[in-house]
């Protein structure tokens, strides 16, 4: 499967891993039916994965021709996907961060984080 082949909310979870490979494995996780805004004003673009983007990565990490190994597990609508190092999934799984996530609740506790900041410094401009 071509990269041209991919569906744009695929692509978007697949940049993921490449934008950032280092030494580290690289793990995306992202909710099916996802769809937000990202971005500053004028400069917006939204991210959407759907359920055809779902089965478009499922395709491309197994058909990848680019030498990139990946794993994915799905639980309901959660989906990690795991750009693998050598190949296999190490043994400590849990102590490798997630780099991206595009999930309602990561968004969620997002936004609640800048407004707690905004109303900090706010408070700290009045005192």
């Amino acid at each position: 499967m071509e990269w041209n082949d991919l569906t744009e909310g695929a692509k978007a979870v697949l940049e993921q891993t490449r934008n950032m490979k280092s030494d580290q494995i690289q793990i995306v996780e992202f909710e099916i039916g996802f769809e937000h805004q990202y971005g500053e004003p004028g400069h917006e673009y939204t991210v959407s994965i759907q359920e055809e983007d779902y089965q478009s990565i499922k395709q491309f990490a197994e058909e990848n021709e680019y030498g990139e190994k990946y794993h994915m597990a799905r639980n309901k609508d959660i989906v990690k996907l795991i750009l693998l190092e050598k190949g296999k999934i190490p043994d400590n799984l849990s102590e490798y961060p997630v780099f991206r996530q595009y999930k309602y609740e990561y968004v969620q506790k997002q936004k609640e984080a800048e407004e707690k900041e905004r109303a900090e410094a706010e408070a700290e401009q009045e005192e």
